[in-house]
């Protein structure tokens, strides 16, 4: 009885942290990345471009997108040459905000 207490209070806890996770990026996301991807992840027009429905978002790795994040894109890096500016590098980002905020943007991405 005791060890399966002990493996579904374990259970629990990798629940709990998993939506934990997900919470930070949605948070992160707000703070870091909404002024210019749109609160929802739908873009804002001559700023960034869509996470939702977004093709690059829902193929890359989450280690593909992190890099993006990480360093961020400009000049002949970027990839959506419409946008005049260029994405921020976001070095001040810990990896693992970093991979929270890629995560809740492949949420973001399924959507359409």
């Amino acid at each position: 009885m005791k060890k399966l207490l002990g493996v579904g209070v374990f259970a629990l806890s990798v629940a709990v942290a998993g939506s934990a996770l997900a919470a930070d990026g949605a948070a992160i996301f707000k703070t870091k990345c909404a002024a210019c991807h749109g609160t929802e992840g739908q873009g804002t027009p001559g700023m960034a471009p869509a996470f939702q429905g977004n093709e690059f978002i829902k193929k890359s790795s989450v280690a593909e997108i992190s890099l993006v994040v990480k360093n961020g894109r400009a000049g002949d890096q970027k990839k959506y040459k419409q946008f005049p500016i260029a994405m921020p590098a976001q070095k001040t980002m810990s990896d693992e905000d970093i991979k929270a905020v890629v995560e809740f943007e492949k949420t973001l991405a399924a959507k359409k």
